[in-house]
C-alpha cells in the first residue's frame, strides 16, 4: 500500500475507512453469490444428468449438451455478470472517496 505524504486528518481517514468496508461488503457479497450460482450449476449438470438423458437436444442428450455448453455458457455469463457489477461497485466506492463531509 501507499504511503501518505501529507498528514490527514481523523475524519478524513474514518471516511476511507467506512468507504471501504462498505465496498468490500458489498463486493463480498457478489462473490458469495455468484460462486453460489457456479456451485449450483456444477452439482446439478452432474447431479441430475441421469435424469435428463432422456431428453434430447439437437440429436443429443440434454445433460451432454448442459455439460458441454451449458455449464460453460454459464460461467461465461458469471465472468461477465462479475466484471460489470464491479466496475459499478468500484465507481461508486471512487465516487464515495471524492465526496467531501
Amino acid at each position: 500500500m501507499p504511503t501518505e505524504t501529507a498528514p490527514s486528518s481523523d475524519p478524513d481517514r474514518a471516511r476511507v475507512v467506512a468507504a471501504r468496508a462498505a465496498h468490500w461488503t458489498r463486493a463480498r457479497r457478489l462473490i458469495a453469490l455468484l460462486l453460489a450460482l457456479w456451485l449450483a450449476t456444477s452439482f446439478c449438470t452432474v447431479f441430475f444428468a441421469r435424469d435428463l438423458a432422456h431428453l434430447s437436444v439437437f440429436g443429443w442428450p440434454l445433460s451432454f449438451y448442459l455439460a458441454a455448453q451449458g455449464a460453460s455458457l454459464t460461467y461465461l455469463a458469471i465472468i461477465g455478470a462479475y466484471a460489470w457489477r464491479m466496475r459499478i461497485l468500484d465507481r461508486d466506492f471512487a465516487r464515495m472517496l471524492e465526496e467531501r463531509p
